[in-house]
């Protein structure tokens, strides 16, 4: 079996994409977008821009975000205004002419290219999630393994804790938890706090898949990258039984180092634990970079395999977000035909036998 372990399915984000307004996220989304890596354009023109007046340099948060009428468009951008020009960021591919991803289109996509099961993260930006992804995996328990969502800097509280006990009464297998998510309330506090410890004990005693994204904020640089995840590592230390899917793999800008990766010692201990699997994930972190077949990525590849074992890697896309850079074929097809120095075991392991033991996703009946 093929299992993709990062992919979304989305309702339309004209909407309130299942948060409580339309304002709020369009805030997750701008938010986003202040620090995305996708192309950006002055709309009258169509020469290239950036994003920096979406958010206050000196003010991370939410608190920073800048009144740019920022709004969902078409084709796949999301628009904005500054001092009466408009621009856009294309941050889904150009032939998505409304921004969505129904939970058919997911599974069309899937049967095209042979994923057989698909693992729906979320994130604020792409709604809050926890109800569409218990729908789509209702409808389709053979191939869809949903994920919940709150927000996570407030996730001791009773209002996220119920949104937790909400997904374990609908089936859900995993918390999808952003630390870029903290910047609503300004980075308060971090992952180890003790205002988050309800949380932490209730995946723990219910087996819940934490897939965590670590993100390098506020600072975005290689010191808040670390800082995050030797928070989590701490948090992994009191709650031993939590089983961990690092969204996103390692940061190349931070670690990669050409053809190898340079970890330091106390980041490399919380990737080595036990129970922590890790993405590849290159076409949508490096494909705005790196041309198909994306070759920068084969020794990595390799090194991770080398430092970590296959058992400790599973693959995903990041559909249907993937497709602003390659189709969702090539972002499987540059470890299953290039990546030859993975024996077929390996392969097999990496591509869907792990994350099948991780979230407990049962073989197809007809295998």
């Amino acid at each position: 079996m093929i299992v993709d372990c990062h992919a979304h399915v989305i309702e339309n984000w004209i909407g309130t994409g299942g948060h409580p307004t339309r304002s709020i996220h369009a805030k997750y989304l701008q938010r986003m977008l202040a620090f995305t890596v996708a192309k950006s354009f002055h709309a009258r023109t169509g020469k290239p821009a950036d994003t920096k007046a979406l958010l206050d340099p000196h003010d991370r948060g939410w608190s920073g975000l800048r009144d740019v009428n920022f709004r969902v468009g078409r084709f796949g951008q999301l628009e904005f205004t500054v001092d009466g020009e408009d621009y856009y960021v294309q941050y889904m591919p150009v032939n998505m002419q409304n921004i969505e991803a129904p939970v058919d289109y997911q599974l069309a996509q899937m049967t095209y290219i042979g994923v057989d099961h698909t693992v729906l993260q979320a994130g604020g930006a792409y709604g809050a999630m926890t109800a569409y992804n218990a729908y789509a995996q209702t409808q389709y328990p053979e191939k869809f393994t949903g994920l919940i969502h709150f927000d996570e800097a407030m996730g001791g509280t009773p209002e996220c804790l119920a949104e937790i006990d909400k997904g374990i009464r609908l089936g859900l297998k995993g918390i999808y938890y952003n630390v870029d998510g903290f910047s609503r309330h300004g980075f308060p506090w971090p992952l180890d706090d003790k205002r988050l410890e309800p949380m932490w004990d209730k995946i723990e005693k219910n087996n819940l898949i934490l897939c965590a994204e670590i993100s390098s904020g506020p600072s975005y640089d290689e010191k808040g990258y670390a800082a995050h995840l030797t928070a989590l590592g701490r948090v992994l230390d009191r709650f031993p039984r939590i089983k961990t899917h690092l969204a996103m793999g390692i940061p190349v800008q931070f670690y990669g180092k050409g053809d190898r990766w340079d970890i330091p010692d106390a980041v490399d201990a919380v990737y080595k634990r036990d129970n922590f699997l890790i993405e590849i994930m290159f076409p949508i972190t490096w494909g705005g970079r790196w041309d198909y077949p994306y070759k920068e990525a084969w020794p990595l590849i390799r090194d991770l395999r080398e430092r970590f074992g296959a058992e400790k890697l599973i693959w995903g896309s990041d559909m249907p977000n993937v497709e602003r850079f390659c189709t969702y074929q090539q972002s499987l097809d540059y470890v299953v035909r290039y990546c030859d120095f993975l024996n077929s075991g390996e392969m097999e392991k990496i591509l869907g036998r792990n994350c099948m033991a991780l979230y407990n996703i049962r073989e197809k009946a007809n295998a």
